[in-house]
This record gives C-alpha cells, sequence and structure tokens, in this order.
C-alpha cells in the first residue's frame, strides 16, 4: 500500500499549511523595559528631601536649636499641630526644622561615603580586572580581607580612635564600602574587557588608560551607578546605627540623633512623634533609595532583558 502522506500532494499541502500556521501565528512583542511610575514617584522624592536640606538655611523654617516655649500649649513637649507641624522635643525644638536640618548631614555622610568607596574600590576592581595576573591576586585578597573584618567593630574602632567629624564618619562608612564596590567593578570589567570593541581598541594601538577610559569604563558605571543608590541607603542607616552607639556627628544634628533623642520608653509612651517623625523621613528616604536602585539595576540588566 502507498503512503498517502507520501504522495507530493499530500507534501504540497503539508507545506503550505505549516506556511499558513506560520503567517498566522503573532510575530514576538520586543521586550520593553520601563522604569515605571513609582521609579519617578521615588526620584522626586529624594530631589525634594535633598533640595529641602540644600536650601534649609533660606527656608521659612523655625531656628532648630530654639526653644520654642509656648504658654498657651502648656509645658513642652507639644504635640503635632500647626504651629509644629511635627511637634516639638522636650525642649521646645520644632522636630520638623530639626529633621530637615538633619537630613543636611545624613545625606552629606551617606554621599561622601558611597563617592569614596566608588572612588578607590571603583578603581582597585576596574585595574584588577583589566589587568589580572598578581595584580588581580593582591586586590581580590584585600577585598576578601576587607569583607572578613567585622564591619561594625571596624567603624567603632576608627571612630574610637580618631574623632567624630563629619569627615571622619563620612570616609570610615566609605571605606566600609571599598570591598563590594570594587568586586562588583573587578566583575564588570572582566564581563567586558574581552569584548570585540576592547580587543579592536587594544589591536588598533589603544593605550591601557585610553581603553579603561573610553571603553571600559562607561559599561563599568552603569552596575556602579545602581549599586550607589543602595549603598548610599546602607550608608544613612549605618550613620543611624553609630548614632545609637553615641559615635555619630559631634556638634551635629543628624536622623540617627533624632530618632535616638526620643527613643526612650517615656518618650515613646508619651511623645512618640519625638522619634517617630525622623523615623518616617528616614524609612522613605532609605525606601526611595533602595526602590530607585534596584529599578535601574534592573533597567540596564541585558542578561534579564533578554530572557
Amino acid at each position: 500500500m502507498t503512503d498517502p502522506a507520501g504522495t507530493p500532494g499530500a507534501q504540497a499541502a503539508t507545506v503550505g499549511a505549516a506556511a499558513l500556521a506560520e503567517d498566522a501565528a503573532p510575530e514576538a512583542e520586543p521586550i520593553t523595559r520601563r522604569l515605571g511610575w513609582a521609579f519617578w514617584l521615588c526620584v522626586g522624592w529624594l530631589v525634594v528631601i535633598v533640595m529641602a536640606a540644600v536650601l534649609a538655611p533660606w527656608l521659612p523654617l523655625k531656628d532648630p536649636d530654639a526653644n520654642l516655649v509656648n504658654r498657651d500649649l502648656g509645658r513642652p513637649p507639644y504635640s503635632p499641630s500647626s504651629d509644629f507641624w511635627f511637634g516639638s522635643d522636650l525642649d521646645a525644638r520644632d522636630v520638623f526644622s530639626r529633621t530637615i536640618f538633619g537630613a543636611r548631614v545624613s545625606l552629606t555622610v551617606g554621599f561622601v561615603a558611597i563617592a569614596f568607596g566608588m572612588l578607590i574600590g571603583g578603581t582597585l576592581g576596574i585595574l584588577a580586572g583589566y589587568f589580572r595576573g598578581w595584580l588581580d591576586r593582591i586586590i581580590s585578597f584585600a577585598f576578601v580581607v576587607l569583607l572578613s573584618f567585622p564591619a561594625l567593630a571596624l567603624a567603632i574602632l576608627i571612630t574610637s580612635l580618631i574623632d567624630r567629624g563629619l569627615l571622619t564618619i563620612s570616609l570610615t562608612l566609605g571605606f566600609l564600602a571599598i570591598a563590594p564596590v570594587g568586586r562588583l567593578a573587578r566583575a564588570t570589567t572582566i564581563q567586558y574587557s574581552d569584548r570585540e570593541f576592547v580587543v579592536a581598541a587594544r589591536s588598533l594601538g589603544a593605550r591601557h588608560p585610553r581603553i579603561i577610559i573610553r571603553e571600559l569604563l562607561p559599561n563599568v558605571v552603569i552596575p556602579m551607578g545602581a549599586l550607589a543608590l543602595l549603598g548610599m541607603a546602607v550608608a544613612i542607616v549605618a550613620e543611624g546605627g553609630l548614632a545609637f552607639l553615641g559615635l555619630s556627628v559631634e556638634k551635629e544634628e543628624t536622623w540617627g540623633k533624632l530618632i535616638l533623642l526620643g527613643a526612650g520608653s517615656r518618650e515613646l509612651e508619651n511623645s512618640p512623634w519625638i522619634a517617630m517623625a525622623p523615623i518616617l523621613i528616614l524609612f522613605l528616604t532609605v525606601l526611595a533609595l533602595n526602590f530607585a536602585g534596584d529599578k535601574v539595576r534592573a533597567y540596564f540588566d541585558v542578561k534579564e532583558a533578554a530572557l
């Protein structure tokens, strides 16, 4: 017997049906990556809090150190009202004004810390990933040592031996960020150092500094930028932790010190706004930094977008 599927007419019909099926199948839509409205909401909050911190001396705010005793309101602390938006502390100082002025120091600590970590750690990571060999082994070993040392103990040691100035606290937290930033920069550099555009630049006689700055750095900066937002959030929270140990910035108000001021059991029971107001601002800022950093990482992650 002859197989009907083997006849020329049946084969032609099969091929025609397959072609029609391919034409009828919807084309795969390209994957579109969007940051989304929540990302821009976080960016908006960060812009507002940074501008408020920068312009705090020129804004119509109450003196953060003034004792604004109001006989009509009785004895301080005063609860939130039209006169005191976030209430006042036990010394009748405006909590809202102190929170805005505290943002100046907390945001400065976070920014300087991650900038220092990116400058030192990023440079070492790029050099290790590009040159490889013995330089990579030495730098990688240094990163492992830094990651192995207890971060809190190192921060306490440095601030106890030197001082508790703004620069010291910022650079101490930045020193702790060197290893994580450096490892990311090293891994990204290794990923791109053998790409076609780097090989082409090297074959054309480009020197190492030009290859690193013109070819590798633009590709390394993108993941480091996402990590910078996350690292800034970690540095702000770390400053708050140092404040509870009495090792935060001296002679300056920070969010951590403001939270500590109202963290007593009596204050939390009778006047919780003293601690809750700076806690809320700290929470929203750290949340915005974490969410924005995660969205930036996902947006520029080519591997995830290709899946």
